[in-house]
């Protein structure tokens, strides 16, 4: 029996033993020996963390920062309502998936079984988020076109 919160424990150890650079790619012994319970799904983050420390984790970041701030300025240009607020939903999914996933990896929010948009193994989230950003793309696409 491994007791309640173990998942996290184990999560917090990994991304703690991957210092600032981390231990290198496929080199991480909490994920490597499989202490760390889904590692692939739910808690990619610590993986993240470990291999590639902490420099590797703010790139991750700083990428979902960047794609963000693209989705709100390409959404902020819209001449239609909906394609606005449909924008700003995309964002929000986003958003909220990226601090709950990373929050429950660190500790400071539940777990919950949100996947890491683009990196969590599983394919319905991989088409979801994808489909969700084509859609978008295509209402941007159009947006010259609408008169209001």
């Amino acid at each position: 029996m491994k007791g309640a919160g173990y998942n996290v424990n184990q999560s917090k150890i990994a991304i703690g033993s991957g210092g600032f650079f981390g231990k290198g790619y496929l080199q991480g012994t909490q994920t490597k020996y499989e202490f760390v319970p889904e590692q692939s799904t739910d808690f990619i983050f610590c993986t993240v963390g470990e291999e590639w420390g902490f420099l590797g984790s703010l790139v991750v970041v700083g990428l979902f920062v960047a794609l963000l701030s693209r989705i709100i300025y390409v959404a902020e240009r819209q001449r239609s309502p909906y394609s606005r607020i449909y924008g700003y939903g995309v964002a929000c999914i986003l958003f909220f998936h990226l601090m709950i996933n990373i929050g429950m990896t660190i500790g400071l929010a539940p777990v919950i079984g949100i996947p890491l948009p683009f990196f969590s193994y599983g394919g319905s989230s991989l088409w979801s988020f994808t489909i969700l950003l084509f859609i978008f793309i295509k209402l941007d696409a159009y947006r010259l076109q609408i008169l209001r």
